[in-house]
């Protein structure tokens, strides 16, 4: 068991179904009562990706008995509300497929049906997207992106003929015209389609920054869904679209191989190199390069950005137990704290070790680490 897999067997020693050690913002909140949530959704996610890899099933055990505890026979789920209409709580169905194959558990299809028909509530723009949530009327997230359409078009394609691919194709066109800076090629956090938020520009409706996990969740989403597409024309339009945002954000990663909070502002005091969207964009390149959607010669990249994040925030304490350090806890536009998307705002969240939102892309970029052979020095 090499350094990485040990890490990854301590967060799951430490676990219960109840009280992931991963989960930071739960146990900031003191909850130790069964949730549904995407930082939970990130990490089984990535530990059912060490199962394809390794083989392993004390992965398979593990993200079966966290997933079981949560579904009850009818398909209902612990602490999801559809009603809540939240494209975050999407991204922990995701594993219900892949479970559902694996163990054959009917309810895990079901549960995929009650997660469905959410999308199909969805308030959307006057564009036609989603909503990011039913509190944030009119508003687009990058973050959205990733938490819905790799879970919407393997749905379609599985189970519905592909009936409705044309409307995830059509919202990520929105995100590219109406959220990318042509000067630059980077995307802004967040659009309101109404103009009204006060974070936003009124007249492009544009949040003010280029955040670098909303970028990286966009660049997965981008990645995973066209993976999961027939081989169309539309399909190969987000295959451009990522290889063009992959080849623009190279622009910005540091000889470090990592890349800063906020993406093209490395150079201004108090930003600084951040887990979560570094090793997304590892996982990325890495995925993208297995794939055929990026040149192989990226791959070179993606390593980099592995290693980097393994030498400058991975660390052993005292006790000889590993964390990985560096992740910006939350950030987003809005709500009850009144977010603003200013540059201090972002330099304002809470830098946490070991939370899900940084671990999980990092053990997804692990995963393809080892599908390349390369060498593992933690």
């Amino acid at each position: 068991m090499d350094i990485i897999e040990k890490y990854v067997q301590t967060l799951m020693d430490d676990s219960t179904p109840e009280a992931p050690v991963w989960n930071i913002e739960k146990i900031k909140e003191g909850k130790t009562s069964l949730g549904w949530n995407y930082i939970d959704g990130c990490m089984i996610k990535a530990v059912m990706e060490l199962y394809s890899i390794t083989g392993e099933k004390k992965y398979l055990d593990f993200a079966d008995e966290f997933i079981d505890i949560r579904v009850s026979e009818d398909g209902s789920i612990a602490g999801y509300n559809v009603e809540e209409l939240n494209l975050d709580n999407i991204n922990a169905g995701k594993t219900l497929f892949e479970l559902y194959d694996l163990t054959g558990k009917e309810k895990y299809r079901k549960a995929i049906d009650l997660i469905y028909s959410q999308i199909g509530q969805m308030p959307r723009t006057r564009e036609g997207n989603f909503w990011h949530k039913k509190i944030y009327p009119g508003q687009v997230w990058l973050d959205g992106l990733y938490m819905c359409q790799p879970f919407y078009i393997e749905y379609e394609k599985r189970f519905n003929n592909d009936t409705n691919t044309d409307d995830i194709y059509n919202q990520f066109k929105t995100v590219q015209d109406r959220m990318r800076n042509p000067q630059n090629g980077l995307y802004y956090h967040c659009y309101d389609s109404t103009r009204q938020m006060y974070w936003c520009d009124k007249k492009t409706g544009l949040s003010q920054n280029f955040w670098l996990r909303a970028t990286g969740w966009y660049a997965m989403a981008l990645l995973d869904t066209a993976e999961k597409a027939k081989d169309d024309v539309r399909a190969q339009q987000l295959k451009d679209t990522f290889l063009q945002l992959i080849t623009d954000m190279l622009d910005y990663q540091d000889e470090s191989g990592m890349w800063y909070q906020l993406v093209n502002l490395g150079g201004m005091e108090r930003n600084y190199l951040e887990t979560s969207g570094s090793a997304i964009m590892a996982y990325a390149i890495l995925k993208g390069v297995r794939l055929g959607f990026l040149p192989s010669h990226f791959g070179e990249y993606g390593e980099k950005a592995f290693r980097g994040v393994c030498d400058k925030y991975l660390t052993t304490t005292a006790d000889g137990k590993l964390h990985l350090d560096g992740i910006c806890l939350v950030a987003g536009l809005g709500g009850a704290s009144k977010r603003t998307g200013t540059f201090d705002y972002y330099m304002s969240e809470p830098v946490v070790k070991d939370d899900a939102k940084g671990v999980g892309p990092f053990l997804l970029a692990y995963t393809e680490m080892r599908r390349r052979g390369a060498v593992i020095n933690g």
